[in-house]
């Protein structure tokens, strides 16, 4: 397939999305790496479901990034540049308001949260610990995710980039100090997540303070844009929500299988995650062109750019698949998993590699419904293929965590499906501001 000057836009915003994408779960994978390391099974185990908590946090807020960069695309390709501005300091003050609230309830409530998926003793007390120091790092979280979503509606993704590596370096380095050099244990490594996380929400502050400055849009809060930042957002909830529910489900049933192939599991969904990002990539490039393109009313173009994205998620998909199936042998070494864990990993992988193209088309036409502003459709479809997901899952529960990850495919089939069909239609295709 030549590369066109089109194909060119795709990964001039694609590569440097990538890099700032896979460098989140990196931010746990580190951790798993030293965690591993430094203080075994049960600490791994641990990080696994306080991890799993808090990435479902996290997604759920996912619409301060996605449904930003759609709003804040589509005004700019209208032309409304203060206006496109002023939405993503609406964005930054919800996400400020949202990170705050979750301090407030999820602290009391994190020993119930983690015995609610099964984990006790030493291993339930050491997710609480990583839960609840992680907890305050959640303002500086969503700063990133609001922050991140105003450049990449820009179309700058680079800065992104730069904030995401430097970012995952200090993290890096705090947690193996933490861990490795003070020992402070699991504690530790929350610690080192907190800080890095909140650096990079500063930096997002000092660039989307001065872009707003130079587009004469004001910082001060706006109740109204305020409310309307959380009101779009509600759609983009229900659809996150529904994806979080099939991976809370998955997570609660590897908990009960034990404790090696929960840590299996733990590890193996990180690769995923990588590997996940790594795709949104598109997606990601996918949201600023299609809302840019609708903006300014050229349906022809946004649909010619669909088509380049989707052959460009199942060639990375099929890429990435290919990675996972020769690192294979070498992955279960990199977090000194015991011969158990190991022999659950090698499996594992397997699935995770078979379906990375399907994957590839899914992210692909996720995003390109994002940017078009198609949330409604989005979250009643992330709802129905949720449904399909559950009574597969508790099939498979009775045969193992290797099953269990197969019933993870099918879901996703399910999504390749209900959002294959609504891209080949022209529902979705609405022009202007």
């Amino acid at each position: 397939m030549p590369i066109t000057a089109k194909d060119r836009e795709i990964l001039r915003l694609a590569v440097p999305a990538f890099g700032a994408l896979v460098a989140e779960p990196l931010f746990l994978l580190a951790d798993y790496a030293i965690v591993g390391h430094g203080l075994g099974t049960t600490a791994v185990g641990a990080l696994g479901v306080a991890g799993t908590v808090l990435a479902t946090l996290m997604n759920l807020c996912v619409f301060l990034a996605y449904g930003t960069t759609a709003s804040v695309a589509r005004q700019s390709g209208a032309g409304n540049h203060a206006r496109a501005m002023r939405g993503g300091v609406d964005g930054i003050w919800l996400a400020l308001a949202i990170g705050l609230a979750l301090i407030v309830v999820c602290w009391p409530l994190a020993p119930a949260i983690v015995e609610a998926f099964g984990a006790v003793g030493e291993q339930g007390a050491q997710a609480v610990t990583y839960l609840r120091i992680s907890l305050l790092g959640a303002p500086g979280m969503l700063v990133v995710l609001a922050g991140t979503g105003v450049l990449r509606g820009l179309r700058d993704t680079v800065t992104p980039l730069v904030v995401a590596v430097g970012s995952f370096a200090l993290n890096a380095a705090l947690n193996a100090w933490f861990v490795l050099g003070l020992e402070w244990g699991i504690a530790g490594s929350a610690w080192g997540t907190v800080l890095a996380q909140t650096a990079g929400a500063a930096v997002y502050l000092v660039v989307v303070a001065r872009g707003a400055r130079r587009l004469g849009a004001t910082l001060v809060p706006d109740l109204a844009g305020i409310k309307q930042a959380g009101t779009a957002g509600v759609a983009l909830l229900v659809r996150t929500l529904s994806m979080r529910v099939v991976l809370v489900v998955a997570t609660v049933i590897a908990t009960r299988m034990g404790e090696a192939e929960l840590a299996a599991y733990a590890i193996a969904t990180q690769v995923w995650s990588l590997l996940a990002f790594a795709l949104d990539a598109i997606a990601i490039a996918g949201q600023a062109i299609t809302g840019r393109s609708l903006g300014a009313g050229d349906v022809l173009a946004t649909r010619d750019a669909t088509r380049r994205m989707v052959r460009w998620g199942v060639w990375s998909g099929t890429l990435l698949g290919l990675l996972v199936i020769a690192a294979r042998p070498v992955l279960p070494g990199l977090f000194d998993t015991d011969p158990h864990v190991t022999a659950f990993l090698l499996d594992l992988l397997w699935p995770v590699a078979l379906f990375q193209p399907v994957c590839g088309i899914v992210f692909v036409l996720d995003g390109v419904l994002i940017g078009a502003g198609d949330q409604r459709y989005l979250a009643w479809a992330s709802v129905w293929s949720t449904v399909a997901y559950l009574p597969v899952a508790l099939v498979a529960a009775g045969f193992g965590v290797v099953a269990l990850w197969c019933a993870l495919g099918i879901w996703m089939l399910a999504r390749l499906l209900t959002l294959g069909r609504r891209a080949a239609g022209s529902a979705w295709l609405v022009t202007g501001a």
